[in-house]
């Protein structure tokens, strides 16, 4: 069984390609091709992830195919959403009365516009998940069952046993059908997959297919699965059985074939004799078989026509085998004391192969006796019943996680990125949803408090928080928390501790931040917490934002980019009071700047955070540098920012984004002839920088510009002249600008591209737009023009949120708008 979402997810976006909603817009369009080639690709992905998920763990190409597949499959998923968004739309202003529906038609939604982007869009997912198509196969992955790579223990005489039931049945005339069942976790695929890959089973069957059935027995969707299994295509049948049994016969014809059905649930006998049985029987050449996977007994003898086999746990040496490999694999000394301490852990799995990986893949992590010895005496073999289910090792396992966990941690994606989520809250929204299971004695609140703290560890308003990891067992004033080491800890959130000093202390009380271990975490959020003034030591850091602080960390994060303590770094936030501090001279002078090479997004925060062009010294310079490949800039509230920052932004040849946002002294006016912003930029913010006088003077130069938008620029009086280079402008918004009231004469006419012309709190230069106004023939031809009133945008927001978190039968479009999350 496939233990990724990655296979879920694909397989959804490809049926929400295939849907209805989205083939009305996409025909109205003119870009059904478009789409019908996009559900393709997701369907030849989807027949190779199983392959795919297996390989990764020994592949470092297909494991990073992977991870770009998951990100263009989100892409996609978005870009579906929109269309179905644009079906549902369309057809609620169906009725509604003609002037409001020009009014709509003029105001928010252009056809031209939606029709042009979505173009966009789609054709750029396309050449993403082509090149994706493409390395696939280049991989030689299999198209159903995946190759096994690790060595497998105590499966050889199983194996011998099936390979040897299947290939006496080469007289059969009838298909032949065997069970494997046994309890979970047992490895019932992973004998499944080495029966199908098996050199003299590949030569004898000659055709051979996969498919995980799960608990989903819908016959059809089967059939149709099979169908193109067999064809290494779509199947675009009605749901008819008589033309999916026609197709079927075609397809595998007089080929003698091995099916594999993993992990079937249904005991329904009549669904299996009466429905599938009588399709699946009645083609293929003699000696074709059907291998199915199944944890119940019921289910193996509703379907067996061959003596089911059964899996049995495996023996101690074998699980000793097993359990040794993962153990000792990273850098774990296969030392006396860990093996008799290991042992006996092996002992508590009983002989269950998946607790023998759990807990060999979490131990891998520790080298210390103690360590060990920790987990030798917890409840280990509470987790492992005997029964027909395997508990997971959730406390102790962060690598395997359960699809439980996984269930619950995916959901969090509805919600909008940087949302502050109440822990309480969502814990009950798991419940509420059925993610969270009974177990034992524990509660399932008790539960969900569990799997929150091992995937996220957030903690915010405690006022007495002094250190975050203290190392003595005793008692000490204000809250202290027992972590000493994060080995597996991905994200972390600390906010509104106003006591909070240290990140961790020794026996003796002092700080100690190197007693603190953050091997793997991606994403640390710290905000309002005065009293830090270190940064710990964070590897593999992605995403970094760190506010209401004192100026000392702010100076180490500028230390740590100077000094390439941070290669991964995509996202920093920074929040300073004071100016960006600086490395010692003689450090710096000992080390040239590399350019953070992943680095996409900065956003500078506070009233010093941007250092004076007239004040800039040559370390300052330095960490600019750093920052070369920055896309998106963000400059909140820089109050000591009076002239546009062309000198602090030279050399930023890719930034793409730039938004200046509340910098209350900013004025415009320079003599500089140098006053140029970056040549590369696309989008342009200027949002409450209401002391403005003076776009830059040569923001003409700026011919990639496509979007500008300018808010809350109360003493602006007039667009500059200039203006009229921007030959690829789209989007011009200008609100709450009262004191421009007209454009640069022929500026309208030479901005050809021009499609989106928002205008609001400027009433003169609305007068001028509209009806009777001099400007109205020009604004006319403009396919998008809006200069009424609109719908705060916090409210639509608001709305669009909530109609995603809608259940499918109250609303077919589950998540109303794209996310970037």
């Amino acid at each position: 069984m496939v233990g990724s979402l990655l296979l879920p997810m694909v397989r959804g976006v490809a049926s929400k390609a295939a849907s209805v909603l989205v083939q009305t817009v996409t025909r109205m369009c003119g870009l059904d091709d478009d789409r019908d080639t996009l559900e393709l690709h997701l369907l030849a992905v989807e027949r190779k992830l199983a392959s795919a998920e297996e390989r990764s763990e020994t592949d470092l190409a297909v494991k990073r195919w992977m991870r770009k597949l998951r990100a263009v499959a989100y892409e996609a998923d978005d870009v579906l959403d929109e269309f179905e968004y644009e079906a549902l739309r369309r057809k609620y202003q169906i009725g509604e009365s003609k002037k409001r529906k020009v009014l709509s038609y003029i105001t928010h939604h252009s056809p031209l516009l939606f029709r042009f982007s979505m173009s966009t869009k789609l054709k750029n997912i396309l050449q993403k998940i082509g090149k994706l198509v493409e390395e696939m196969n280049k991989f030689g992955l299999e198209s159903s069952a995946p190759v096994e790579c690790a060595t497998i223990y105590g499966r050889d005489d199983d194996e011998k046993v099936i390979t040897k039931l299947l290939l006496d049945q080469r007289d059969q005339r009838k298909v032949q059908l065997l069970p494997i069942f046994g309890m979970g976790g047992l490895g019932k695929t992973t004998l499944a997959k080495m029966v199908y890959n098996d050199q003299v089973i590949q030569q004898h069957f000659q055709l051979k297919m996969w498919h995980c059935v799960s608990d989903n027995f819908d016959v059809i969707a089967l059939v149709k699965s099979i169908i193109e299994l067999a064809t290494n295509g779509r199947c675009n049948l009605p749901d008819s059985m008589d033309l999916l049994q026609k197709r079927l016969g075609e397809v595998i014809g007089q080929q003698r074939f091995l099916l594999v059905l993993d992990d079937v649930w249904n005991e329904d006998e009549r669904k299996w004799e009466d429905d599938l049985k009588p399709l699946l029987c009645s083609v293929g050449a003699s000696g074709s078989a059907i291998v199915v996977t199944c944890r119940s007994q019921k289910v193996a003898s509703v379907m067996q026509t061959l003596q089911p086999h059964k899996l049995a746990c495996l023996n101690e040496e074998d699980s000793w085998e097993l359990f040794a490999q993962k153990a000792f694999s990273s850098g774990v000394e296969e030392q006396a004391e860990l093996v008799t301490i290991g042992r006996r852990i092996v002992k508590k799995c009983r002989g269950l192969p998946l607790a023998l990986k759990a807990m060999s893949g979490l131990l891998s992590s520790y080298q210390q006796v103690q360590e060990w010895k920790a987990i030798d005496e917890s409840n280990i073999g509470d987790n492992v019943r005997g029964k027909d289910e395997i508990l997971p090792i959730l406390k102790l396992s962060y690598k395997h996680l359960s699809s439980e966990m996984k269930q619950c941690f995916a959901f969090c994606v509805v919600f909008p990125k940087d949302y502050m989520l109440d822990k309480d809250e969502l814990i009950q929204l798991w419940i509420a949803n059925g993610f969270i299971q009974e177990e034992g004695t524990m509660d399932l609140a008790q539960k969900g408090e569990l799997i929150f703290h091992n995937l996220v560890l957030s903690l915010s308003k405690m006022d007495k928080l002094t250190t975050l990891c203290n190392n003595l067992d005793v008692d000490a004033e204000g809250d202290i928390t027992p972590l000493q080491t994060f080995p597996k800890l991905i994200q972390m959130s600390l906010s509104e501790l106003p006591s909070l000093e240290k990140w961790a202390e020794n026996s003796v009380g002092e700080a100690s931040d190197r007693l603190t271990k953050f091997p793997v975490l991606k994403r640390l959020y710290i905000a309002k917490c005065p009293k830090l003034a270190s940064v710990p030591v964070i590897p593999v850091i992605k995403v970094l934002s760190i506010t209401g602080v004192c100026g000392i960390v702010v100076g180490l994060v500028c230390m740590g980019i100077l000094l390439g303590s941070w290669p991964f770094l995509v996202s920093l936030t920074v929040e300073s009071e004071n100016n960006m501090a600086m490395l010692p001279l003689d450090v710096q002078q000992s080390r040239s700047p590399v350019p953070l090479e992943e680095f996409k997004k900065l956003i500078l925060q506070g009233p010093n955070c941007l250092v004076a062009a007239s004040d800039l010294s040559g370390p300052h310079l330095t960490l600019w540098r750093c920052f070369a490949l920055v896309e998106e800039l963000d400059l909140i509230r820089c109050n000591n920012l009076v002239h546009w920052p062309t000198d602090q932004l030279r050399g930023l040849d890719r930034l793409r984004y730039l938004c200046i946002n509340s910098c209350d002294n900013l004025e415009g006016n320079s003599s500089s002839s140098r006053e140029t912003l970056p040549l590369s930029l696309d989008k342009m913010w200027i949002t409450n920088c209401r002391s403005v006088v003076a776009l830059p003077s040569k923001i003409g130069d700026l011919t990639k510009l496509r979007i500008l938008n300018m808010n809350g620029c109360s003493d602006l009086k007039a667009l500059p002249d200039e203006m009229d280079g921007l030959t690829s402008l789209e989007q011009l918004w200008i609100y709450r600008c009262p004191g421009i009231e007209e454009f640069p004469h022929g500026l309208l006419q030479r901005l050809s591209y021009l499609k989106d012309l928002t205008l609001k709190g400027c009433p003169e230069l609305e007068r001028r737009c509209r009806q009777g106004g001099e400007y109205f023939h020009l604004v006319s031809s403009i396919p998008y023009t809006c200069i009424t009133e609109a719908a705060p945008e916090s409210e639509f927001s608001r709305k669009k949120f909530l109609r995603r978190l809608l259940p499918p039968c109250a609303n077919t479009k589950s998540d109303a708008g794209s996310d970037n999350n």
